[in-house]
């Protein structure tokens, strides 16, 4: 989540204030890490990317670097394994540009293809839930299992720790979200009263890791939770409060470069290209909130975790790759953790004012005579009920236990 929101603001923290925030791009490759592919081309000006981008966004449970008073934990039983708790799959459609966020509860299992870890150990291949994958092999392990899961390509991938999501909160100025009643959670240190709450920094992370109080008490209600904060993010970023105030994105910017410096934000070698980040960032930035959707992976519960229900899994990629509008037909939480309780206003985008006797370009083509292309269809495709979730137009509210 906050990788994407890093994308965004350093688009439009270039399109302000050049590229001198890219003095530390050094650093960003240092730490980069190689998840395999091509390497691709990149094209040499500064526009959005072409075509379909996937990307693999995790947030990990380490202790490296973490603030013992914040999490204590780490202090008394850190065994020192890295397990990716947060999982999302980020589609970013070709034209017209479309963004679903597919999340993947982390007690799912799944097949963990044998990966290599730090010290050349072979590691995995069985039947585990999907957050071992992290453990067995970093990124690069969690972007194999995830392609095994979906099927799907993964280009990019980036991964968070809990200080980085608290620092980069702070920079964006904070996330409005909404509570239907008090909550209060001993295990995260959250308390909230019934309301609308902008939350950052400790706040922030404990809202986006909070489970018990919420909902049923579930990784599936957390879901939920996290997808409503992302939600709030979305509108944000895009309203005047982000885009419109240049301080606060050089800031942001300057802020997510730390992260890299202090390991708090792990990107993959190819990710770690700031025209690359730019031209995704691009491709996101104006998308309308409706065509921005949210969904879990669809799964059910078996024995000690979750088991993927594939064919509501299958109609839901074979949507993403003809690039079809999304119906959600489910709930918006699959454990109860969130209610939706209004729409957003839409994002108006800056438009270009062309005059009235403004002749066509010399090159233009006639739209009669445009050569034939591959138009996806505009006729939204019903998802199955299994499969929970919002788009950004939508507000949702936060559903205490019980």
């Amino acid at each position: 989540m906050v990788a994407v929101a890093v994308l965004v603001g350093i688009a439009a923290v270039t399109g302000v204030v050049g590229f001198h925030v890219w003095d530390a791009a050094t650093a960003i490759r240092d730490n980069a890490v190689d998840i395999g592919g091509d390497d691709a081309a990149l094209p040499p000006g500064i526009g959005e990317i072409e075509g379909g981008v996937n990307l693999l966004l995790v947030g990990t449970d380490s202790c490296e670097g973490q603030d013992l008073a914040l999490f204590p934990r780490c202090g008394i039983d850190d065994d020192g394994g890295e397990r990716n708790d947060v999982t999302m799959l980020v589609h970013i459609s070709d034209e017209p540009r479309r963004v679903t966020v597919v999340s993947i509860p982390r007690d799912t299992y799944v097949e963990v293809p044998e990966c290599e870890d730090d010290e050349g150990r072979t590691r995995g291949g069985g039947i585990e839930k999907i957050n071992a994958s992290y453990m067995h092999g970093g990124l690069a392990c969690s972007v194999a299992t995830v392609e095994a899961l979906t099927g799907e390509e993964i280009q990019f991938a980036a991964a968070i720790r809990w200080t980085g999501v608290i620092n980069l909160s702070d920079a964006v100025g904070g996330v409005d979200v909404c509570v239907q009643g008090d909550i209060s959670d001993r295990h995260t240190g959250l308390a909230l009263s019934a309301g609308t709450h902008t939350l950052q920094g400790v706040q922030a992370l404990q809202f986006l890791r909070i489970r018990h109080g919420i909902g049923d008490g579930s990784d599936l209600g957390r879901i939920s939770n996290q997808q409503q904060f992302m939600s709030a993010l979305v509108r944000k970023l895009q309203s005047d409060a982000v885009f419109g105030d240049p301080a606060t994105l050089l800031g942001f910017a300057s802020t997510a470069l730390q992260q890299v410096r202090d390991k708090q934000l792990v990107l993959d070698t190819r990710l770690a290209n700031p025209n690359l980040m730019v031209q995704i960032a691009m491709a996101l930035k104006d998308v309308p909130f409706e065509d921005i959707v949210f969904v879990q992976y669809p799964t059910y519960y078996s024995g000690d975790g979750l088991r993927p229900i594939t064919d509501a899994a299958d109609a839901l990629f074979a949507a993403l790759r003809e690039n079809r509008p999304l119906q959600l037909t489910g709930d918006a939480s699959g454990g109860f953790g969130v209610e939706v309780t209004g729409e957003a206003p839409p994002a108006t985008p800056p438009t270009e004012t062309v005059p009235e006797d403004a002749a066509p370009a010399e090159d233009a083509v006639p739209e009669e005579t445009a050569p034939d292309a591959a138009v996806p269809s505009d006729e939204a495709v019903a998802l199955p009920s299994q499969i929970p979730g919002q788009t950004a137009a939508q507000v949702t509210c936060t559903v205490p236990e019980g």
